[in-house]
């Protein structure tokens, strides 16, 4: 396919977004339909319709409408790439702007040209202080690709050596020294032996950083409530040695886990039908939470668009749930480990400390962010500790 054809392709597909249907979907549904397109096309098309999406308050400013053919025109010019050069319409590219597209777009709202949804915008500003700008600006460029060197079985040196051999170049990043950053090669990376044989994971840097922060005393009796995929839950059997239990409350997020512990060398006891309850008290519990995941957006930037006043009020009544939940999970002396992917403080200190104002027994031993200019997603932290004669 020419440059041309791959943006009219993005376009259609973005048009089915705008309407709805979640970029994923469209995207694989298309590739069935277009057996002409190749590996490289589809690569292509699915990162302009990303990059859109990231951008897409200011792309439809710049491009002149919320449409596929408006995101498309938008990212081009915010490129410094003329449109007229691509929208020609020959040999399946888009048809030539109209006179109406060739006007020149005025000078955008801060909040459109940060994309950042109105409604959104104090809360961030607060949540974030002299960040904003920058945190957002980085919000709308790709997210970078990170691996977790299991450390129980190798360490970072001998996996950057070995990976840079099958032609994946990955250096050690600073955040977490279990953490590799892949610079090239990422789409060989699944066909390794090191990714086959478990000697590394993709897990984001700060998602890294954040587990090995949590405490793991010898011998501890440890529960991930809200295991998802397992990304935590292997790294922390990593760093112990031993059993983690695992729980999550949609089990089919689960489906993965057992065979990515097998190829870890993990141990993962998956607690199922009566749940957690029937094991408690536990020493440690894990609680990601569900969460707005703005930390994550450059990863996940249908997320932002998607969130709604309503939806985030849903998200902060059932982390309430969890923290209250995991209160009851956790043996005297014990702790919770609250955690989100989220950079606002309703979801985070807000929420730390209304749980902590609900029971004199508990302290926070320990609160942190990390802000997605260290390199990784937004990620917070709280360690709450219950006391031994409580």
């Amino acid at each position: 396919m020419t440059p041309q054809a791959r943006l009219a392709a993005a376009a259609e597909i973005l048009d089915l977004y705008l309407g709805g249907e979640p970029a994923e979907k469209v995207l694989t549904g298309w590739a069935r339909r277009s057996r002409f397109a190749g590996s490289g096309d589809r690569a292509a098309i699915r990162d302009h319709v990303f990059d859109a999406i990231r951008c897409r308050r200011s792309a439809a400013w710049l491009g002149g409408a919320e449409t596929g053919r408006g995101l498309v025109i938008g990212s081009l010019r915010a490129e410094g790439r003329d449109p007229d050069s691509f929208l020609t319409g020959q040999r399946h590219a888009l048809v030539p702007l109209t006179d109406e597209e060739r006007l020149p777009a005025p000078p955008p709202p801060e909040a459109v040209a940060l994309d950042v949804p109105d409604w959104l915008e104090a809360e961030l500003r607060d949540s974030l202080g002299a960040e904003f700008g920058a945190v957002m600006r980085l919000m709308r460029k790709r997210a970078g690709l990170f691996l977790r060197v299991n450390t129980t079985r190798t360490d970072r040196e001998a996996m950057r050596v070995a990976l840079a051999e099958e032609g994946v170049i990955a250096e050690p990043h600073p955040l977490c020294e279990t953490a590799l950053a892949v610079g090239a090669g990422e789409r060989g990376l699944r066909n390794t032996a090191a990714y086959r044989d478990g000697l590394v994971e993709l897990q984001d840097v700060a998602s890294q950083a954040v587990a090995a922060a949590v405490p793991l005393p010898p011998g501890a009796k440890v529960l991930d409530l809200c295991a998802g995929g397992g990304g935590k839950a292997l790294a922390l059997a990593a760093r112990s040695g031993g059993e983690i239990h695992v729980h999550d409350a949609n089990s089919g997020r689960m489906t993965d886990l057992p065979a990515r512990a097998v190829r870890a060398g993990a141990r993962l006891r998956v607690l199922d039908g009566t749940g957690p309850e029937a094991e408690a008290p536990f020493d440690v519990v894990v609680t990601d939470v569900p969460c707005s995941g703005s930390g994550a957006w450059r990863r996940q930037p249908e997320a932002k668009w998607r969130l709604q006043p309503a939806g985030l009020d849903r998200i902060l009544g059932l982390q309430r749930d969890i923290l209250a939940r995991a209160g009851g999970l956790v043996a005297p002396g014990g702790c919770i480990a609250y955690m989100t992917c989220s950079m606002l403080r309703p979801e985070n200190e807000a929420q730390v400390a209304a749980f902590l104002a609900a029971r004199p027994g508990w302290r926070r031993e320990r609160g942190e962010r990390w802000s997605p200019l260290a390199g990784g997603d937004g990620f917070f932290l709280a360690i709450l500790r219950r006391n031994k004669g409580e």
